[in-house]
């Protein structure tokens, strides 16, 4: 019994990560695009878009902090600085918001 248990569980963790989108796979379908604020917003309300937008988030904020922390200023003026690079950065046909936080294709 406990051995079936371990392999539903092994079987159920593949399954969760077969699903797992990546950044780029979620941008190129317009699930998720650059904030002005610094940070990744979800454009299509879904699972796979929280999920992504919750990782990336948490892993800008921590450098970020670095960041600031590095140079003495805001962690705040640093994700203000990241944004601008970001949205330069994005590709045509991705998702931006502009400054009245609405979400338009580049």
């Amino acid at each position: 019994m406990k051995s079936k248990l371990v392999v539903l569980i092994a079987s159920l963790l593949l399954s969760f990560n077969a699903f797992a989108i990546s950044l780029q796979d979620a941008k190129a379908q317009g699930l998720v695009g650059e904030q002005i604020n610094g940070y990744l917003g979800v454009v299509k309300n879904s699972a796979e878009a929280k999920a992504v937008v919750s990782s990336v988030n948490a892993k800008r904020k921590a450098h970020y902090e670095k960041i600031a922390n590095k140079n003495q200023i805001s962690v705040s003026d640093v994700a203000k600085l990241a944004a601008e690079k970001a949205i330069q950065a994005t590709k045509k046909g991705h998702y931006i918001q502009n400054r009245s936080g609405n979400w338009v294709k580049k």
